[in-house]
């Protein structure tokens, strides 16, 4: 499996495409915005979509899912349900934070812990980390030691709780008890900044030593 970082919408949110690199079909993750942009990014691999991922239902992530499927008419899968709220109120998300009026969207699916989503010969495990949204979902592809986080962990920090249903203490458990048994050697894709690694945000991570939080 391959992969490419697109940076979408004025949050810089890490947009991710995965492919095949036998079949060339393609996921999207997480298109909060800037569908041409995506868009152009596939063509430039020759790339075909074959479905939408999405990790939770905060606007900069999922605020563009709804053009993207209505251009490329594939399947979306994720989040976990408990995230519907956050879906159902995109417009008023899109309202409160400046975004371009957006589309809301059903999944085809809603994804639970221990699912798989596949494409081509593809196979991404999904682990429910809730915390910074109820319904937030992570993708891990073993064969890679790679994740894709959304906005459970950064490179030295870790997601908000503040916001609706939001939990810190089910964040750090998401965190301590779903990702890090992974392995040290994992790196993952937050949904902003830099990548890094389980083994890095293990033994330096502030808010995971105790030092803040």
């Amino acid at each position: 499996m391959r992969y490419q970082i697109v940076p979408v919408t004025p949050f810089e949110q890490n947009c991710t495409i995965f492919w095949c690199e036998k079949t060339r079909l393609a996921a999207v993750v997480d298109p909060g915005g800037d569908v041409e942009r995506i868009l152009q990014a596939l063509a430039d691999e020759q790339l075909t979509l074959d479905r939408i991922l999405v990790t939770h239902g905060h606007i900069d992530h999922a605020g563009g899912v709804a053009a993207l499927a209505a251009r490329c008419p594939v399947p979306i899968e994720g989040p976990h349900q408990e995230d519907a709220f956050w879906i159902e109120g995109m417009v008023q998300q899109s309202r409160m934070f400046g975004f371009p009026e957006v589309a809301v969207f059903t999944p085809d699916r809603w994804l639970q812990d221990g699912d798989k989503v596949r494409f081509g010969e593809v196979e991404l495990d999904v682990l429910h980390c809730p915390g910074h949204t109820p319904g937030h979902v992570v993708f891990h592809h073993a064969p890679s030691q790679l994740a894709q986080v959304g906005d459970v962990l950064f490179q030295g920090s870790i997601g908000r709780t503040d916001f609706p249903r939001g939990d810190h203490a089910t964040l750090i458990a998401s965190i301590k008890n779903k990702l890090f048994p992974l392995g040290d050697d994992v790196e993952f894709i937050p949904g902003h900044g830099p990548m890094s690694s389980f083994g890095e945000e293990r033994r330096y991570n502030p808010f995971l030593s105790g030092r803040f939080g």
